[in-house]
């Protein structure tokens, strides 16, 4: 780390760590204004409770649409009881903070899945455990063969641990940091693509994550890196996606599934209309022309 002696190369010229760390509400960046170092609720607000046994709160961020996939994919195998309501949480605005989320997830991070089909009901946070817990619920996308079973949960871990140096690494700095940095992007370019290079060796010899069969680690890692292949950050040419041949079959194929295209909407509230469906409460809605309109509320 750099030192007094060498402060003026620093990023602003002349900055040098204090001893003791402080929070600067206007630390810029665009999510500056809900940023904070301490958790708990802000407000005093229920979250809302629909007619199906699962409650999802949720966003259609990548974290996000790992869950509404899972759900729709549960749907589509036949698994009447994954039917569930989804609920807009505008976490630019700090819903993620209210009291009726803090109690679902003490992290105040989206997604968070209230079970109401066991009693008490049961609260599930951190996309990954949602992932598990509904696999395990309706015996479905999780292998019970001993190594494919453990193949699963490795590339599920995997996914955990690696998509945050991509979003809070890569992503931040490359497109929401509030002025461009050639260290940090550089550092989390470099670590993007080695981990886009993993995922291309691995797909050279696999159809999906696991051999031949599709399971929750194909969804928790193609929300985030099919992102990075199509849309997300506009990065595609910057990190030239076009070379992982493989990675790139992979991501056609899973966006080709009917449960995705209808998951990949839910919670959305950016891109074209008709990419979005801002809350989920009945099959129908989907066929609702009017999808993209922002609930009440």
């Amino acid at each position: 780390m750099s030192d007094e002696s060498d402060a003026a190369n620093n990023q602003p010229a002349g900055y040098v760590p204090p001893a003791v760390w402080t929070w600067d509400k206007a630390n810029g960046g665009q999510f500056a204004h809900i940023n904070r170092p301490v958790s708990g609720a802000t407000h005093d607000k229920a979250l809302p409770v629909g007619k199906h046994p699962l409650q999802l709160y949720s966003l259609g961020t990548p974290n996000g649409v790992k869950v509404t996939i899972m759900l729709e994919e549960l749907l589509a195998a036949g698994h009447r009881g994954a039917e569930y309501d989804a609920w807009l949480i505008k976490i630019a605005d700090g819903d993620q903070f209210s009291s009726g989320f803090v109690a679902v997830n003490p992290n105040s991070k989206i997604p968070a899945l209230m079970d109401h089909s066991t009693n008490p009901p049961t609260r599930v946070f951190e996309s990954g455990s949602i992932l598990f817990y509904l696999a395990e619920k309706f015996g479905a996308f999780l292998p019970t063969e001993h190594r494919k079973r453990t193949e699963t949960m490795n590339w599920l871990m995997w996914q955990m641990g690696s998509a945050p140096f991509v979003g809070g690494g890569f992503g931040h700095f490359y497109a929401y940091a509030p002025f461009k940095m050639e260290y940090p992007i550089n550092r989390f370019a470099m670590e993007t693509k080695r981990q886009l290079h993993v995922l291309d060796t691995h797909l050279a010899d696999n159809e999906y994550m696991v051999g031949d069969e599709y399971t929750i680690a194909d969804i928790a890692i193609w929300t985030w890196y099919g992102a990075i292949l199509r849309e997300a950050y506009g990065a595609q040419e910057f990190l030239s996606v076009h070379e992982y041949v493989h990675l790139n079959r992979w991501v056609d194929a899973i966006a080709a599934r009917d449960a995705v295209k209808r998951g990949r909407k839910v919670n959305r509230t950016f891109g074209p209309p008709e990419t979005q469906l801002a809350e989920r409460h009945d099959a129908s809605d989907f066929d609702d022309d009017n999808s993209a309109a922002t609930p009440p509320g």
